[in-house]
């Protein structure tokens, strides 16, 4: 019988102990003296939300139907077990085996959220891993980083061994054979991360060197040994259909965020969003056949018990099979007592109509994304939706028996007025006022429109990359027009307005754009006490504030900063197949509010044609 890492006696002292106890179904346990290779895989943050993490699911999957290796998982403890095993000396311990993660060969960790960096030095300090990678050896695992955050790695490089850029499907069994070869052949970790550096994809921060201008900007960034390429660029998978995807998913002990069975159906998204990182770093898109999606929901559902199946993908709406998938959802599984569920859907007549037969319309509301409350800004932002077409979408929705609309907007998006920050107001006020076009005997109870408005943060490879960006007091001014515009809508009553804590956003705008002298911020906050810095109960912006006099690390450099066409980036050396000048392109359109068409519309030429595959390569009849 398996050994728990924790008593039982602290098992009974810490909340959620089914967060580190394992054995949940459809997890995979193998002999450890079997295998070659033994890989922990992390998400920094709490079970309850690493386990609903897709990526972690298809990485377990595949790196598990590999023989010569077992995969297991590793999460961040939370603050009660955190203080407990500080105290008792107890090291971090994968959930399958229990085994201290110190002992495995490689720690890959999950970037997928800035304010998630303190998390990852709790992981490499509570696993008695040197949090610098220049101070490990062969005692310690490799440490690995991928997702979203890994397109600029730099705040966070001095703290890993290597990066994966782009899909982890591609590259990872090439790399676990040199890793093997490399040991085996007795040599030095200073030589294995050499040849790691060959495999495409993989970049090893510690055989490049920055060089800075007087002003601060990069002035050169540079490989400093022939292995390591000049340009690390990006894998990515081309066949979605054929692509490994797990049959039979975890399933936890307890709720977790995303409690149910997710079907990929795309990756990549064809509407070119200025400000969206997502719609840029995972172009082209990729649609998975429809058959095959078919077999994997009968597969999932059975082999899991759950009791929703959702879709997963950027933009719904434009997979194109989405209406006979939907109807097979619908015809074979909801009357069996699954529900089916529809994110990333564009609200028109056919997402309204399948989301009023899967969806119980006295509980649920639906969510808009108009992004920017006027036109002229939508344009901006290239956002692709017309205020006709919400106001169509939100009467269509009322008049099916929805009475609850909630709407995401950003504020301090790059040429941003005061008339753009009203019109959040007053396009929530003409939402509302559609309801009251439905006769009364009509209505199904009062009508709530609720807007939450998010702070714009650029974000490396995406048009707005070179945008300034606002002040924390800016942010909170902007709220605050927006809060008094609201107040004063006739229909105010009906109206609801919530918005983000400016001082998080201000943080991670400079850990998006940082560089490595970054690091050190990073490192003296989380000895100060920073961690689990995306709960805004345990966000304290004082230590952050205080790590950044410490270091002298000037916030305004990052944030507000003008940037010149020309500077060169941090993250420049990483080729995600969109071009450089295609960006510059689109910020210039942006600048000047003209609109670009999406992918399927016409071709823009970004630069991605070049992997293959993909919507660059359809028939566009």
């Amino acid at each position: 019988m398996r050994k728990l890492a924790l008593s039982d006696e602290i098992l009974l002292s810490i909340q959620q102990p089914a967060r580190y106890i394992g054995g949940e179904i459809n997890s995979v346990c193998k002999d450890p003296s079997s295998v070659d290779v033994r890989f922990a895989m992390c998400f920094p943050d709490v079970y309850d939300i690493g386990m609903s993490h897709l990526g972690i699911q298809i990485l377990y999957d595949m790196l598990n139907k590999m023989p010569d290796v077992y995969c297991e998982r590793v999460y961040s403890p939370w603050t009660d077990l955190d203080a407990i095993m500080r105290e008792k000396h107890i090291p971090l311990f994968a959930i399958e085996s229990q085994d201290p993660v110190k002992d495995f060969d490689i720690l890959g960790i999950t970037l997928q959220y800035e304010m998630c960096y303190t998390n990852i030095l709790q992981i490499l300090d509570l696993s008695g891993i040197p949090l610098h990678g220049s101070d490990r050896t062969w005692d310690d695992p490799i440490v690995i980083g991928g997702g979203p955050c890994a397109y600029n790695p730099e705040p966070i490089a001095e703290f890993f061994d290597l990066f994966y850029i782009g899909e982890g499907e591609t590259a990872y069994r090439q790399l676990i054979d040199i890793y093997k070869d490399s040991r085996k052949n007795g040599e030095s970790r200073e030589t294995f991360l050499k040849r790691a550096a060959g495999v495409p994809g993989i970049y090893v921060p510690s055989l490049y060197e920055p060089e800075y201008h007087e002003d601060g900007t990069l002035k050169a960034f540079r490989p400093t040994c022939p292995e390591a390429p000049e340009k690390v660029v990006k894998q990515l998978v081309l066949d979605m259909t054929e692509a490994v995807y797990p049959e039979k998913p975890l399933v936890p002990f307890i709720k977790v965020t995303q409690d149910r069975v997710v079907l990929e159906i795309m990756r990549g998204c064809i509407r070119g969003c200025r400000f969206c990182q997502a719609g840029m770093i995972y172009r082209p898109v990729r649609e998975k056949n429809v058959e095959r999606l078919k077999d994997l929901a009968y597969k999932m559902l059975k082999n899991t018990g759950h009791e929703e199946i959702s879709l997963s993908s950027l933009s719904s709406s434009d997979y194109r099979s989405l209406e006979e998938l939907v109807r097979f959802l619908i015809e074979e599984f909801h009357g069996k007592g699954v529900n089916v569920s529809l994110p990333s859907l564009r609200i028109d007549a056919f997402s309204l109509d399948v989301m009023s037969k899967v969806q119980d319309v006295k509980k649920s509301s639906l969510t808009f994304a108009p992004e920017a409350g006027s036109q002229r800004l939508r344009d901006v932002i290239n956002k692709g939706l017309t205020e006709e077409e919400i106001l169509q979408g939100a009467a269509d929705a009322f008049k099916g028996g929805w009475n609850r609309v909630k709407l995401y907007f950003m504020l301090g998006l790059p040429t941003e007025t005061v008339e753009d920050m009203e019109g959040i107001a007053l396009l929530s006020e003409k939402i509302a006022e559609e309801y009251y076009e439905i006769p009364k005997d009509q209505r199904n109870g009062k009508v709530q429109v609720v807007a939450s408005t998010s702070f714009f943060v650029p974000k490396p490879f995406t048009p707005f990359q070179w945008a300034r960006m606002s002040t924390k007091e800016e942010f909170l001014d902007k709220a605050r027009v927006v809060n008094r515009k609201m107040k004063e809508m006739l229909n105010h009553k009906s109206l609801k307005y919530n918005w983000h804590e400016a001082d998080v956003t201000v943080l991670e705008g400079v850990l998006a754009r940082g560089d490595r002298r970054v690091a050190a911020v990073i490192e003296e906050a989380y000895r100060n006490g920073a961690l689990y810095d995306a709960w805004s109960e345990s966000f304290r912006n004082d230590i952050w504030m205080k790590a950044f006099e410490t270091c002298g690390v000037d916030i305004d450099f990052y944030t507000t900063r003008e940037r010149s066409l020309d500077e060169l980036f941090p993250w420049d050396f990483i080729d995600t197949g969109v071009s450089k000048e295609f960006l510059k392109r689109e910020w210039n359109n942006a600048v000047n509010g003209t609109v670009t068409p999406n992918c399927r519309e016409r071709c823009s030429g970004c630069g991605v044609r070049r992997f293959g595959g993909g919507v660059c390569f359809e028939d566009q009849d």
